[in-house]
């Protein structure tokens, strides 16, 4: 428990994450949808089967079924309010062809913003999973770091095309990213005082609602969108074939 380095460090790399996809934006010049619903299908996938397969049996083992579900419901409810909040529908501004050219920078800025915020209960989700199980937080983290991918991508594209500056783009992508282990910090100070094993099993199914509701309201209509029902549902089973074999080998 008294170690933090290692759940510190998994929550930074899966927020920055974001630069990979500031980085795509770069060197791929016609960075196309598909690209993004494959990817925003595996990320889909990897969280929902994570959630159902390892983390709510963990959480029901150590809780009961109805403590779980309540805990699992929870996080829904908590991922929700943010999300009524903030919307953080970012697909609209991740392409060129079909961008708004005017207000690029306040819609970049926007775009950063909304993700920021949905990014810190992330980071809580990873930390919290890491101090409980390291090999759940990994596993999480992997999975969050596959969506933040397109993210960064989201936030890049409007701030490029809006200034022609690389260097700006990247920091709005890294200012979202930053966003996670900011969260995870932040859990840490407020939450230290009552953590032990007992406690990190309601976390795991809270947790488990986040990722959930995640890939219900944002990845999988995402992945799904212009029809591109194909290349989502590989996206979304190769997704699962990652963690079955991460869950099995780890």
């Amino acid at each position: 428990m008294n170690n933090i380095g290692l759940p510190l460090l998994l929550s930074f790399l899966a927020g920055i994450c974001t630069i990979l996809g500031c980085f795509i934006l770069f060197f791929i010049k016609d960075f196309k949808k598909s690209y993004l619903s494959f990817f925003l299908g595996i990320s889909a996938g990897a969280m929902i089967y994570l959630s159902f397969m390892e983390l709510m049996p963990t959480s029901v083992n150590a809780l009961g079924f109805w403590m779980s579900n309540v805990m699992f419901f929870l996080g829904i409810l908590f991922i929700g309010i943010i999300d009524f909040i903030a919307p953080h529908h970012f697909i609209n501004y991740c392409s060129k062809n079909g961008i708004k050219y005017d207000k690029l920078m306040l819609s970049g800025f926007m775009v950063a913003v909304g993700i920021a915020i949905h990014n810190f209960p992330e980071g809580i989700a990873v930390f919290m999973s890491s101090l409980g199980n390291t090999r759940f937080g990994i596993l999480i983290a992997f999975a969050t770091a596959l969506h933040n991918i397109p993210e960064g991508v989201a936030v890049a594209t409007p701030i490029y095309f809006a200034t022609r500056s690389k260097l700006k783009a990247f920091s709005f992508s890294l200012l979202a990213g930053i966003a996670e282990p900011l969260g995870a910090i932040v859990a840490y100070v407020i939450l230290r005082p009552y953590l032990s094993p007992n406690f990190l099993s309601y976390v795991f199914a809270f947790v488990a609602g986040i990722m959930v509701y995640i890939s219900l309201d944002e990845l999988l209509p995402s992945c799904f969108e212009n029809s591109r029902g194909h290349t989502a549902i590989a996206g979304i089973v190769i997704g699962m074939l990652i963690m079955a074999f991460s869950l099995n080998f780890m």
